[in-house]
Parts: C-alpha cells; structure tokens; sequence
C-alpha cells in the first residue's frame, strides 16, 4: 500500500456546527469591527469562508426583515380588525332590525303593503 503524500492527504478540520448564538456573536463583533474575518475564524475554528457566507446571509437577512416591516402595519392590521368586527356586529344589529320589524307586523296584524 503507497504512503500518503502531502498532496493526497487534506489538513481540513473537522466541520464545526456554530450555533445561533455564536453565528450572532460573530456577525456582531466582525460588523463593530471588534474582530476581523480572520480574527473570527480562528477564534471559532471555522474557515474564513465560513465567516464571509454568515455575514452574507446576516446582511440579506436583516435586508429582507426590513424590507418586510412596513411602516404602521401593525396599526393598519389592527384597524382591519376591529373594522372587520363592526362589520359582522352591524350585519347582526342589521338582522335583528329585521326580525323584530316582522315581529311587530305580524303582532299588529298589519300588512305594510295594504289589506
């Protein structure tokens, strides 16, 4: 059997899994510019490349929730609501107008419509 060569064998470490917390922890300190790319993947044992794709995804990710926080959507969804809720409680005043007006005709023994 050959002997490996140091162009066969690989000097990779094994892959870390970052948590969230940690992934947080070094999109924070590389944006203050606490730590450099470099810094950051070796404190952590990850590659440089680790870092750079986890600030990728950090900035799309902070893009896309802003972009998805329009201004007085809350205030707006919580008008919709309570529009919504009028709605249905004017639809059930509505019917009940409706039931008692016959109530009333047929206790009179009136006909509207005249007999």
């Amino acid at each position: 059997m050959p002997e490996p060569t140091p162009s066969t064998t690989t000097s990779r470490r094994p892959k870390r899994m970052l948590t969230a917390e940690q992934k947080y922890e070094i999109w924070v300190k590389t944006l203050t510019g606490e730590l450099t790319t470099v810094q950051a993947a070796s404190k952590y044992g990850v590659d440089r490349t680790t870092v750079m794709t986890l600030r990728k995804v950090a900035k799309d990710g902070a893009i896309a929730a802003l972009v998805a926080a329009v201004p007085d959507r809350r205030r707006s969804m919580a008008e919709e609501t309570e529009l919504n809720s009028r709605r249905v409680e004017n639809a059930r005043l509505q019917a009940t107008i409706v039931e008692l007006s016959i109530e009333n005709v047929v206790l009179r023994g009136e006909a509207p419509w005249g007999s």
